[in-house]
C-alpha cells in the first residue's frame, strides 16, 4: 500500500528507509483515509514545516479545515507540532515516510489499509491527470522526459517482490533534496514517480493462460 518516499507519497510495502514509520493499527490508516489528509501529508516532506495557513495556501482548502485535518492528524501520530515562530505555530511530519502495512491478525486492518490504497491511488492518479491537462504550456523537452507505463509479465512471488524492492529503491540518489537546496543540481525541478507491481489473483477454476 502507499508507503511515502521521499520526497513524496507511496503501498503494502516494507518501509524504503529504517526512518520510515510503519502504519499497522487500523485508527491510525483509517485517520490517513481522507483526500485532504492525504494532500497535507504531501506536503511534510522531510525538514518541512508549514503552518495552517501555508497548508491552506498549498491546497486551496480553507484554513479552519486545514487545521481541523491536522488535529486530527495529530491525534494518531502522523504530525506534531514545531517550533513556534513568534506567533506563527507551525507543523511538522513525525516521521520522515511511512508505510502502511495491514496487520493480518486485526480483523479491521486490511479492510482499513484497502481503503486508504484506494483512496491514495486516486489521489495520485488525479495528480497526474492535472499535470496531463497542463502539459502543453511545457517546455517539450521536459514532456518528453516523462513516461506513463503499463507492462504485463509472468512471475514468481519472489521475482514480484525483488521488482516491487527495486522500484523503490529508485529514487534513493535523490534523497535529502526537499530539505537541503543545496543539494539540488542547477535546473532541477519537483517531480514524481507513481509506481504500483501487483498479480493478478489465481481463479479458482485455474489460472488463465
Amino acid at each position: 500500500m502507499p508507503e511515502q518516499m521521499q520526497p513524496e507519497v507511496q503501498g503494502f510495502t516494507r518501509p524504503v528507509s529504517p526512518d520510515d514509520a510503519v502504519i499497522s493499527q487500523a485508527d491510525a490508516i483509517k485517520a490517513m483515509t481522507h483526500p485532504l489528509r492525504i494532500r497535507l501529508l504531501s506536503l511534510f516532506t522531510a525538514g518541512v514545516e508549514l503552518t495552517a495557513t501555508q497548508c491552506a495556501e498549498r491546497t486551496g482548502e480553507s484554513v479552519a479545515s486545514c487545521s481541523f485535518h491536522l488535529r486530527q492528524l495529530e491525534k494518531y501520530g502522523h504530525v506534531e507540532r514545531a517550533e513556534p515562530h513568534g506567533k506563527e505555530r507551525p507543523w511538522r511530519a513525525v516521521s520522515k515516510g511511512f508505510s502502511v502495512r495491514p496487520d493480518l491478525a486485526d480483523p479491521e486492518s486490511w479492510p482499513a489499509a484497502q481503503a486508504f490504497g484506494s483512496m491514495f491511488v486516486a489521489e495520485q492518479f488525479g495528480a497526474l491527470q492535472r499535470w496531463l491537462a497542463d502539459a502543453g504550456r511545457d517546455d517539450p523537452a521536459w514532456i518528453y522526459a516523462t513516461t506513463q507505463t503499463h507492462q504485463e509479465y509472468w512471475a514468481t512471488r519472489d521475482e514480484l517482490d525483488d521488482l516491487a524492492r527495486r522500484l523503490e529503491e529508485i529514487t534513493a540518489r535523490f534523497r535529502g533534496r526537499s530539505e537541503d537546496p543545496a543539494k539540488r543540481p542547477p535546473g532541477a525541478r519537483r517531480a514524481h514517480l507513481f509506481g504500483a507491481v501487483w498479480s493478478d489473483i489465481p481463479d479458482p477454476e485455474g489460472e488463465d493462460a
